[in-house]
């Protein structure tokens, strides 16, 4: 009798938590990346912010809720660059790891997949590294953008062009995705009502390798500076044989590619692009909460011996983002969490942080300015990316024109 007594003792303490001892409670993010296809070099940096975050908070303890601290879980899936798994692998995610918030896959097509299923289950979703901005025009109440919108992003090279060179010939040359259509066309209408002077505009498929048509037809149609682009594999493969052909432009501003670390491995074909970026590390901005620009980029170096672009900040930004909301609802009840990201207007090491709460436009980043880094070359000869514009937060003057065949 005695011998089953205490096997019952043993077995309970097996199933029951430790008197005495509080019971561990954690809360799971689910998302997806694409450790996998033809997005994973924009996805992996992002990938890396969202675990410093995870692992800054729960050495700190975890995140207060009330009384309580719950430690963070993220669990995540290969997507492989795929919206059909993207949209299978959230419904997973929701129904059967039971996930308590959700972070946006990486791109503005995936994303737009991902909130599909999301809203279908009234569940948060931060999104980052998602700048096109009609996901948050169809009604959606639960998703909250942290990238400027896509039609905002190429405003800052327009400022350039007008500032130098106001009678410059425009080539606008983008990627066919959803993400790069968005920011082209917001483009051509920011340039129409800027006065300035489109000559060739066209777009092309997302995975294309020879650019070498496309770069005859910029030569022909007399443009002197170049902006658009898509993502890294095309972006990167464009600035390569722009340099490769000698297109002697005085200006070059492409989208994302540029701000991807290895980016500065094309050499002399680096040198001088532009990239409008979401974050840069010399940026000061002085949080209301959270790390200081500093003290994020002295972490992330310390952990991944990289420097941090955009999309790393923009991950880490989103767990920040999502910690000081479910802190400031003292629980982790969607309604109550969501009504502290609608309230929400606040700097972070990332910028300013403020949703539109209108039907129109629910979740539509309005807070957030991005700024536009060229890479140049430091004092030890390599190359490096500063800060370029506006000139109230540049780390070096701009290269313009650009004189990339001297180099």
């Amino acid at each position: 009798m005695r011998k089953f007594a205490m096997s019952a003792l043993v077995a309970a303490s097996l199933v029951l938590p430790g008197l005495g001892h509080a019971q561990t409670k954690t809360i799971t993010i689910g998302f997806t990346t694409s450790e996998t296809g033809k997005l994973n070099a924009d996805s992996k940096p992002q990938l890396l912010g969202f675990e410093l975050w995870r692992d800054q908070v729960n050495a700190a303890g975890g995140i207060k809720v009330g009384n309580d601290h719950y430690k963070v879980a993220l669990k995540y899936y290969d997507d492989q660059s795929s919206a059909g798994r993207v949209q299978q692998l959230y419904s997973r995610l929701i129904l059967q790891d039971n996930a308590d918030f959700l972070f946006s896959p990486y791109s503005s097509g995936l994303t737009a997949t991902a909130a599909v299923v999301s809203e279908q289950f009234g569940k948060i979703m931060i999104t980052t590294g998602a700048a096109e901005g009609k996901t948050y025009k169809l009604g959606n109440k639960d998703l909250f953008q942290l990238y400027t919108p896509a039609d905002k992003y190429l405003k800052s090279a327009l400022d350039v062009i007008k500032a130098k060179d106001p009678n410059a010939k425009i080539a606008l040359v983008y990627s066919n995705d959803g993400f790069s259509t968005a920011v082209a066309k917001g483009a051509a209408a920011a340039a129409k009502r800027m006065g300035l002077n489109i000559v060739f505009d066209e777009s092309y498929a997302s995975d294309t390798t020879d650019f070498g048509p496309i770069i005859n037809k910029i030569v022909s149609s007399g443009a002197t500076v170049l902006i658009g682009g898509g993502h890294y594999a095309d972006g990167s493969t464009l600035a390569r044989q722009l340099y490769d052909k000698k297109a002697k432009l005085g200006f070059i501003s492409l989208l994302v590619a540029p701000d991807i670390p290895k980016f500065a491995d094309l050499g002399k074909a680096a040198f001088g692009v532009t990239v409008p970026s979401q974050w840069e590390p010399s940026v000061t901005y002085k949080p209301d909460f959270g790390p200081t620009p500093a003290g994020f980029t002295k972490a992330f170096e310390a952990k991944y011996h990289s420097r941090p672009g955009y999309h790393a900040a923009g991950g880490y930004a989103a767990g920040l983002v999502l910690q000081h909301a479910i802190e400031q609802a003292g629980t982790i009840k969607q309604a109550a969490v969501a009504k502290a990201l609608n309230h929400m207007n606040a700097m972070t090491f990332y910028g300013r942080i403020h949703f539109a709460t209108g039907v129109a436009d629910h979740g539509l980043q309005i807070g957030h300015d991005m700024v536009l880094a060229q890479w140049q070359k430091g004092a030890n000869g390599k190359l490096t990316s500063q800060v370029v514009w506006p000139t109230a937060a540049q780390t070096a003057s701009i290269l313009y024109p650009l004189k990339k065949f001297a180099q």
